[in-house]
C-alpha cells in the first residue's frame, strides 16, 4: 500500500467518525469520554477492561445522582465503540451493577406519545407485586399496547408513594396530578406541561438548545436505545406501536452501532 492509498484511508475513516455522535451534543459526550480518560491516567491504566469501568462507575455513584451516572455510561458507551471499537455495553458484571443501582432506565414507558401519556388513567395501571403492567388502549395508530415497569432502580416503591400521595377527593382517573411541597393538588398535569418535562430534563443536563427537546424526544430516546442495543425491526415496531416498517428503518440506520459498522466495512473494502 502507498502513501496515498494510506492517506486516503485515514480521511475516510475521519469523516466516518466524525459523522457517528449527535451533532448537537457531541461536546458532551467527548467531555464523558475525556473524563474517564483522565481518570484512567490518574490511575496509570492502559487497559480499558471491564474491572476497570467497574471501578470507574463504583467511583462516581457517590458523587452523581442516579440520572447523571446514566447518561455518563451512555455517552462513554458511545464513544468507546467509535474511538475504542469496544462495546462495553457486552461487558455481564458491568451491566448487572448498573442494573443493580438503577442506573438503566428499562424505556418502555418513554415509547409513548404525549396524548397517550395524558390520556392514561389509573385503572390502565395493574400492581401486581413484582412489577407494574402499563395498559395503553387509545393509541394513534388504533394498536392498543402494554408494557411492563419493573422494580430496577426502586421504581415501585417510588409509584407507590407517588400514589399514596393522591387526594381522596379527586374525582379524574388522571395519574399523573401536579406536586409542590410534599403534596399532590388534584389539578391533572396538563398536556402541554407533559410536552415540556425533555426541555427541563435537557436544561438540567446542560445540554445546547433546549428548546429543540420535545415531548417526543421521550419517544425517540426509547426506539434509539433499541436501535443501539441491536434489537430487530419487528421488535422496535411492536415496542413503538408502528405499523410503517420504514419508521423503525429509520432508527435502525440512524443508530450508532449502525453507523460503526458502515464505517468499519468502508475501511475493509479500501484496504482489500
Amino acid at each position: 500500500m502507498n502513501n496515498c492509498e494510506s492517506e486516503e484511508i485515514v480521511e475516510a475513516a475521519n469523516i466516518a467518525i466524525s459523522n457517528l455522535l449527535p451533532t448537537k451534543s457531541r461536546s458532551l459526550y467527548d467531555i464523558a469520554y475525556n473524563r474517564f480518560k483522565k481518570w484512567c491516567a490518574e490511575k496509570n491504566v492502559q487497559v480499558y477492561s471491564e474491572n476497570v469501568l467497574l471501578a470507574y462507575f463504583s467511583e462516581n455513584a457517590k458523587n452523581y445522582k442516579s440520572s447523571t451516572l446514566w447518561a455518563q455510561y451512555s455517552m462513554v458507551k458511545s464513544c468507546f465503540i467509535i474511538y475504542d471499537n469496544i462495546d462495553i455495553s457486552k461487558f455481564p458484571k458491568l451491566i448487572a451493577f448498573l442494573k443493580r443501582t438503577g442506573w438503566i432506565n428499562s424505556g418502555d414507558c418513554r415509547a409513548c406519545r404525549t396524548d397517550e401519556l395524558f390520556n392514561l388513567t389509573v385503572d390502565d395501571i395493574e400492581d401486581v407485586g413484582s412489577s407494574l403492567i402499563v395498559k395503553i388502549p387509545n393509541t394513534k395508530t388504533k394498536i392498543p399496547r402494554i408494557f411492563v415497569v419493573t422494580d430496577v432502580g426502586n421504581r415501585l416503591e417510588l409509584f407507590r408513594k407517588y400514589l399514596s400521595l393522591r387526594p381522596p377527593h379527586v374525582k379524574h382517573k388522571r395519574p399523573f396530578l401536579y406536586y409542590k411541597a410534599g403534596k399532590c393538588s388534584s389539578q391533572p398535569v396538563g398536556k402541554n406541561t407533559m410536552g415540556k418535562i425533555p426541555s427541563v430534563i435537557a436544561s438540567y443536563l446542560k445540554l445546547p438548545d433546549v428548546a429543540c427537546y420535545t415531548g417526543h424526544c421521550l419517544r425517540r430516546s426509547s426506539a434509539t436505545l433499541l436501535a443501539d442495543a441491536g434489537v430487530d425491526i419487528t421488535t422496535i415496531k411492536r415496542h413503538a406501536g408502528w405499523k410503517s416498517t420504514t419508521v423503525a428503518e429509520g432508527y435502525v440506520e440512524n443508530s450508532i452501532e449502525n453507523k460503526t459498522k458502515i464505517a468499519n466495512q468502508v475501511l475493509e473494502s479500501m484496504t482489500e
